[in-house]
């Protein structure tokens, strides 16, 4: 195992400690102290000095996890000060960056230097490292997580040491580091794979439920980027293709733009979804108009530009990753399921895609993958709705993802990830005083 200096003693900002809530507002946490490290050598020391005086250690990023996975009683370790790109390497393709950097920072200043991530999720206020550890996606026939572009890691581990992993250095910790879920240290540095800024046109067009799922794995081939929202309630759906282009760039216009992504997709849709909560009978009625307000666009932009959307209707979230061939079977019961029922579903459901990748708990891991991710308004009583939909996620080996809602413990876990204990047998080595543990990664990845 190789290391650097550990550095000096002094921990950087401590704060007050006060309460800290995630995004959606169903996590909270009281740490008993926070500190916001300058430097690693800051944060590594701020680790020894919580394990010496018996607290638990825990960063987070911007709180978009629905789950506990940052909480902590001990040590929070709040990542906003190591921010910006340590270095660009155009021979290697790669960026490295520091770990409290947002991506929405990270995508403008790659786009200032004619580079970009090659696939990304739909939003960008996450942390790249918050991201990364928690396995954030977005939809990929053959490019995969965010996680799987990296290229190297730094971390600080459980006894202040600052390790460095890639491929050929530590290969063992960066096989199961990339998604850590804050279980192997606290994540200081990424290094990204990178190439030259491309243009991507988006083709989203409405389509019928009947006709998506029978067209899946057409669309899923053809497609470089592949998605689809399902309104409950209805037949519809909303499809979204992204692929490479020539250009020319011929962006949305701002104010079509304007219309459809804020006063429709955000302005409106909150308006209704808090009529829904409050006279849940009108929801079916709603969706149907809803499934189809926005119309058929297409348009070709720098990627981020296409990739994400702002998301400004605060909700709950569970979200599964099955085999992609059990994709169009697995939905179709979830469809069933919610007709026969008294539920009242306002939010849609979104279908993605991910290949196989080589990552240890990565929920694509050693198969192609198909992600079907369920939404409750914020407020909204969501248990039987997650509860009825869990059930079929896991009749066909789902695996939830590991930042949004989901009841599964290590028992589970292990008998759908073939390499469950490759990490839990490091995790081991690398903090066997549980350093970064807490409730939910007991929970999760045993004692």
């Amino acid at each position: 195992m190789s290391t650097v200096s550990r550095g000096g003693r002094t921990s950087g900002p401590r704060r007050t400690p006060r309460p800290w809530r995630n995004w959606a507002g169903n996590v909270t946490a009281r740490p008993a102290r926070e500190v916001s490290p300058a430097s690693v050598d800051e944060l590594a020391a701020a680790v020894r000095q919580a394990a010496d005086d018996g607290h638990r250690v825990k960063a987070v990023g911007t709180g978009h996890s629905f789950t506990s996975v940052a909480a902590t009683d001990g040590v929070l370790i709040r990542p906003e000060l190591l921010t910006g790109i340590r270095g660009i390497d155009r021979a290697a393709g790669t960026v490295t960056v520091q770990a409290g950097t947002p991506l929405k920072r990270l995508n403008l200043a790659l786009a200032r230097e004619g580079l970009s991530l090659t696939n990304m999720g739909d939003i960008m206020e996450q942390t790249v490292a918050g991201a990364t550890s928690t396995g954030t996606h977005g939809t990929g026939r053959d490019s995969a997580s965010i996680a799987a572009q990296i290229r190297g890691l730094e971390l600080v581990t459980a006894d202040g040491s600052v390790l460095r992993c890639s491929a050929k250095e530590n290969p063992e910790v960066f096989a199961a580091a990339r998604i850590g879920i804050g279980a192997l240290g606290i994540v200081t540095a990424i290094t990204f794979a990178v190439e030259p800024l491309f243009l991507l046109t988006a083709r989203e067009a409405p389509m019928s439920f009947e006709q998506v799922t029978a067209e899946f794995d057409q669309h899923v081939a053809e497609n470089e980027h592949f998605e689809f929202y399902w309104f409950p309630h209805t037949g519809n759906c909303n499809t979204k293709r992204n692929n490479r282009s020539a250009g020319p760039e011929a962006p949305v216009g701002a104010v079509s733009g304007w219309f459809e992504d804020e006063f429709l997709s955000n302005g409106v849709f909150q308006a209704a979804n808090s009529l829904g909560r409050a006279f849940p009978a009108t929801i079916p009625a709603m969706a149907k108009v809803s499934s189809r307000a926005l119309s058929a666009r297409t348009y070709t932009d720098i990627p981020y530009k296409v990739f994400t959307s702002p998301r400004r209707v605060r909700f709950m979230e569970m979200e599964y990753a099955i085999d992609r061939s059990a994709l169009v079977e697995t939905l179709r019961e979830l469809r069933a399921m919610v007709d026969r029922s008294p539920l009242r579903i306002s939010f849609p459901v979104e279908v993605r895609t991910a290949p196989a990748d080589d990552i240890a708990l990565s929920t694509a891991s050693g198969r192609d993958t198909a992600y079907i991710a369920v939404h409750m308004y914020r407020g909204t009583p969501y248990q039987a709705y997650f509860t009825a939909a869990e059930r079929i996620f896991t009749a066909h080996g789902g695996r939830p993802h590991w930042g949004k809602v989901h009841t599964r413990d290590a028992e589970y876990l292990a008998s759908v990830y073939p390499r469950f204990d490759e990490f839990t047998a490091l995790r081991e080595r690398l903090d066997p005083d549980r350093v970064f543990g807490n409730d939910y990664l007991r929970r999760v990845l045993g004692a």
